[in-house]
């Protein structure tokens, strides 16, 4: 593991993310955790965090894993990505694939968001089992947790959202969610400090997908309500059943 002087910044995300991993009991000595690294300052963010020294989690091994969805036929960013992977002798897997293109394609164009996520997470899942881990880190951050929530009660017409830790495969893998404290802000802000290489989305429905849409939405909100999204955040711990419909309670 990287040791590095600890910036203000630095230690201030640390102890987030490590309070996270031990309320959700996230890695257990011995894990070898898949980092999914997209290339972006959110997933190399928590690439840099997790391969240094920690001090409450014990002791566990990290491979970085880029499923390239293929919207660039240069590759420009995959190397650039490779690049910095090797300098820094950082465990990893890379892999070119045409899961973009052909979410986007024809046949598929209601809802191009939604496949290429399913292709390119089963294939993590896959890569996963070849490489023998057993928990699956994301770089879903705070703010991804909140804008998922109104994301699906919006357009999915359901209350839920991403989770800190989720079992699947019936306990043979996890996914884990080292950021869920920490917002998206102070990510980007350790990226630019520490000067880690990100890759700009290539995605043609990028700059227009219903994320797009609700955080445009809550920055127009927090124009008078500047505590809007942390409201939202702690609302998820302040369920009040009792002031909703029996019949909704019930609801399985």
């Amino acid at each position: 593991m990287l040791r590095k002087k600890g910036t203000k910044l630095f230690l201030h995300l640390k102890k987030w993310l490590e309070k996270a991993v031990l309320d959700y009991n996230m890695i257990e000595e011995g894990d070898r955790v898949l980092v999914g690294v997209s290339g972006g300052a959110d997933s190399l963010a928590l690439l840099d965090l997790l391969n240094t020294p920690m001090v409450y989690v014990p002791p566990f091994s990290i491979i970085a894993v880029n499923i390239d969805p293929g919207f660039d036929p240069t590759y420009s960013d995959y190397n650039k990505l490779d690049k910095y992977l090797r300098k820094n002798n950082l465990n990893h897997y890379m892999e070119k694939t045409d899961i973009g293109p052909l979410s986007h394609s024809d046949y598929n164009k209601k809802n191009p968001c939604f496949l290429c996520s399913r292709l390119r997470r089963k294939r993590i899942f896959e890569i996963a089992a070849e490489k023998e881990c057993n928990k699956i880190a994301f770089a879903h951050h705070k703010d991804d947790i909140i804008e998922t929530l109104l994301i699906n009660l919006f357009f999915g017409r359901e209350i839920s959202t991403m989770m800190p830790k989720q079992t699947i495969f019936q306990g043979r893998l996890h996914i884990v969610r080292p950021f869920a404290y920490i917002g998206e802000d102070l990510i980007k802000k350790y990226a630019k400090e520490q000067r880690l290489p990100s890759a700009r989305n290539k995605c043609p429905t990028s700059n227009t997908s219903r994320r797009i849409y609700i955080k445009k939405l809550l920055k127009k909100m927090e124009r008078d309500n500047k505590d809007v999204r942390n409201n939202i955040y702690k609302a998820l711990r302040h369920i009040k059943s009792d002031y909703l419909p029996q019949d909704m309670r019930d609801m399985k």
